[in-house]
């Protein structure tokens, strides 16, 4: 490697601002979660004003990992950062609710300490939660640094700008992925596999309307596709597994494949 390459490398290493690495923004969000659930967490507090005190120390820790990569605009990030922690209130009553779905809506689980320390679904939902806060007040690097974490540790795959009611249940998890212009209403339940994708990557269509609307109580099987940003499956309708679909369909619908299914004793002669 030649001197020239060493003399680039050193230059654009100090004409970026330097955020910091993406393990220290994901824990970060995940003391943010420990907050909210102690169940999560083994940190002990004497008192609220101690309570108050982390709690103002996660504020300022978002100002310097925002500040980063916005040091032209350090009050806006302040008000970023305000504003978020004003919606705690808010970020922890819609977590409830996807505890509460999880929990009465999967007869394995014993109780909701059990979905808040265990189960992956309710992780991601909780990273996705965090950094859909986070890009609705303007953010836009940190959300996708928060959900792609979560994408490693799950298998769930999130897009911060994609748009999820309360009630949220995703059971198992392993290979969803929910793109960035989708909207998902309340009370829906998604099984591992699930692609709610875009008919097209072309970078033209950015920004436009490319991933599917989900309705109200709707419930889709594992490994079923749904593509494009005019699909829309309607409330109180039931995906089947394996389902490719890049159409709507109306409410109350039950969509299926049907594949042909040979069983035989594998004693008998050919």
């Amino acid at each position: 490697m030649s001197d020239d390459f060493f003399s680039y490398l050193f230059k654009k290493r100090n004409s970026h601002n330097h955020m910091p690495s993406n393990e220290v923004i994901a824990h970060w969000a995940a003391k943010i979660v420990d907050l909210l659930y102690p169940e999560h967490s083994i940190t002990r507090f004497e008192n609220e004003t101690d309570l108050v005190t982390y709690t103002q120390g996660l504020k300022s820790e978002l100002f310097s990992i925002a500040s980063a990569g916005h040091a032209e605009n350090p009050g806006g990030i302040n008000l970023i950062a305000d504003l978020f922690f004003a919606q705690l209130p808010a970020l922890y009553q819609i977590l409830n609710t996807d505890i509460s779905a999880i929990y009465k809506g999967d007869p394995a689980a014993v109780s909701e300490f059990e979905v808040i320390r265990t189960y992956p679904g309710f992780y991601a939902i909780c990273f996705y939660r965090i950094a859909h806060a986070l890009h609705t007040l303007g953010l836009r690097l940190i959300p996708r640094i928060l959900t792609e974490h979560a994408h490693s540790k799950t298998g769930i795959d999130i897009h911060p700008a994609a748009e999820i009611g309360e009630y949220f249940y995703i059971d198992h998890g392993t290979g969803i992925v929910i793109g960035e212009t989708t909207i998902i209403g309340e009370h829906v339940k998604l099984y591992q596999g699930v692609t709610l994708g875009a008919m097209s990557v072309k970078k033209v269509l950015a920004g436009s309307r490319r991933h599917p609307t989900v309705e109200d109580r709707v419930v889709i099987y594992s490994g079923a596709t749904i593509l494009g940003g005019d699909t829309i499956i309607g409330h109180d309708s039931v995906i089947g597994g394996n389902v490719w679909l890049t159409e709507s369909v109306n409410p109350y619908s039950l969509v299926y494949h049907s594949p042909t299914i040979t069983i035989r004793n594998i004693k008998e002669k050919n």
